[in-house]
């Protein structure tokens, strides 16, 4: 009796481990996708606190593109600045953040961010 149990010790083993693995692996990759999307909000802010600034918005888009580093290449930025002091003026950053998933190929998940500043000349 003890070695059929030795032995469904050592195939109740080799099941866990590759569930345990692809939990690990899925774990990191929401880790990643959280910080992508806490970098994507910063970056919104940096663009949106330049907006409010100056009445330029192309310095608002290369505010948020450098915040972004190179992620930023890819990112989609609209500038909404109106130029009455005290309005709200808006930066919404858009990028499709890539996970490569093992047989499945790519998933692109969608990251959105939106900041809002009052305009102060």
């Amino acid at each position: 009796m003890r070695n059929r149990e030795r032995g469904s010790a050592t195939v109740e083993l080799a099941l866990l481990v590759p569930l345990i693995l692809v939990l690990l692996v899925v774990v990191v990759e929401v880790a990643v996708v959280a910080r992508a999307q806490v970098e994507l909000v910063a970056a919104a802010r940096e663009g949106a606190r330049v907006a409010a600034t100056s009445p330029d918005p192309e310095r608002a888009v290369s505010a948020v593109r450098r915040a972004l580093g190179t992620s930023g290449v890819n990112a989609r930025i609209a500038v909404r600045r109106p130029h009455v002091v005290g309005r709200p003026a808006e930066v919404k950053v858009t990028l499709q953040h890539e996970i490569a998933v093992p047989l499945l190929g790519v998933l692109r998940v969608p990251l959105v961010a939106r900041a809002v500043m009052a305009v102060e000349r």
